[in-house]
Parts: C-alpha cells; structure tokens; sequence
C-alpha cells in the first residue's frame, strides 16, 4: 500500500474522526423510543373524572322542646282543677290547724285509707307548730292559706284585710274564713297567687253535732270532684275524727279515691 503524502495525513485523520462520531451520534436502531409517552387508544369508553363538590352545610337543627309527661300520682297536678275528670275521686279538706291533738290523729285516719287531703291552716298556729306542718306535707298532703288569724274578711279595712291574706301561709290556695268573700278579696288573693277555694259539702262538725251527722253529711254529699270541709283545729275534733275513719271505710268500698288539691 502506497502511504499518503505526509500533507494529506492530517486531513485523512480527521475525517475518520469525524466518521466515528457521527456514527456514535446515531441511535443504534429503531426501537429506541423518545423520553415522550406514547399514548395508546382505548377500546374503552372515555374515563370520567367525578367533579366533587362540598358537601352541603347541615340545616339549623330545630331546639326541641322537652316533653311534658302526665303525671300519675294520687295528688292532682298544679295546674288540674277539673276536679271532676278523675271519676271517683273525693277532695277532703281541714280548716283551722294545725292542732297538735287533732291533726296528727286527723293525719292517722288518712293514713290508714290512703287518703290524700289539703289543710287550709292558719298563719297564727303554723307558726307554732311548724313540726306539724312539715309532718303534714311530709306525708303527701297539701296547705292552703286560711289567713292569719280567721277573721270576717269583708268586715275589715281593705289594709287590714289585705294583710290578714298577705300574712298567712305561703300556698297556691286561699281559703276565706266563714265562707265570707267577695271580689275585692278574691283579688286580693289573686296578686298573692292564691285561688280561692270553697267548698260543696258542709259538715258541719265545727258545732260538734254528733259523730253520725258528720258521717251522714259525707255521704249524702258525696259525688265525683266534690269539696268536702272539715276541721281538724278549732276544739275538741274526736267527732270528726270518728267519723272521717266511718266515712272513708264506706267511700272506698264504692270505688272511691281521695287527692289532694292542687295547691
């Protein structure tokens, strides 16, 4: 082989060179991919991408208003004076204790034939005989307001009346003394928060006639809701006594119940 000028070689040289890099520069064949994915189509439905919204704010809850249950016990609700409604119930009431000889015995009666009673007592003999009063409630029963000290209500002065109410017992009840009321003295009672409450059977025993009378009175008297009057202050109350336990061994062989008033 006949070697090249000696002015040729330098430029023989570069152009192997330049050969072999262009050559390096090549892919070395054609499945040789680019960095871009290839993107291949789908036999499948396009994919749906679900749009999430918020969730709603919860609406303001309604406070709810707590239930009113009825009450069951043997003693009228506050706010029942449909007396009458309950069927065979009977309201016994005692005016002018409490008496520290009568009301417990009056007390033992109802006791033993699972009466409940209302006492409309009198401010002057609460006070000095606050034991008997809180005995009185302890088993069940209810105080009423009989004034302070069991005067004619409409014979007084209007101050001095209004104090006679004011100065009794504290109570949802007000019974007037005598039965001796009027509307001034109703509403009078009223801005002390006191109803008035009557009676519809009179005893009478308060005159002490007779331990039959009293009974007899009771039972001849005797109708759903009524209001019956009694004394268990005021003196000698063995009459009543006798007589209530008589009464009430009766009454409840007819069906009868007792409850006390909603005072």
């Amino acid at each position: 082989m006949t070697k090249p000028p000696g002015k040729l070689l330098p430029l023989v040289a570069a152009l192997l060179c330049g050969a072999v890099l262009a050559q390096a520069a090549e892919p070395a064949d054609n499945s040789v991919t680019s960095a871009a994915p290839v993107v291949q189509a789908s036999t499948h439905a396009p994919l749906t991408i679900p749009v999430v919204r918020p969730a709603p704010a919860p609406a303001p809850r309604k406070k709810q208003q707590p239930t009113r249950q009825r009450r069951t016990s043997t003693t009228a609700t506050t706010e029942d004076w449909n007396l009458a409604a309950h069927g065979k119930v009977l309201y016994l009431t005692f005016d002018d204790g409490p008496q520290q000889e009568w009301t417990p015995k009056v007390l033992q009666v109802l006791a033993k034939h699972r009466a409940k009673a209302t006492f409309f007592v009198l401010g002057r003999e609460a006070a000095a005989h606050p034991d008997l009063v809180a005995l009185t409630r302890a088993a069940g029963h209810r105080i009423g307001n009989h004034t302070w000290d069991h005067p004619m209500l409409t014979k007084l002065p209007a101050a001095k009346m209004r104090q006679e109410i004011l100065t009794g017992v504290k109570s949802k009840c007000f019974r007037p003394p005598f039965r001796d009321t009027n509307a001034h003295v109703e509403a009078v009672a009223a801005s002390n928060h006191q109803r008035q409450v009557l009676w519809d059977i009179d005893t009478l025993d308060w005159s002490k006639p007779g331990t039959a009378k009293i009974e007899r009175a009771i039972l001849q008297g005797e109708r759903p809701g009524a209001i019956i009057l009694l004394h268990d202050g005021g003196g000698n109350r063995s009459e009543t006594v006798a007589a209530l336990d008589r009464a009430l061994t009766q009454l409840t062989r007819q069906g009868y119940t007792y409850r006390a008033l909603p005072c």
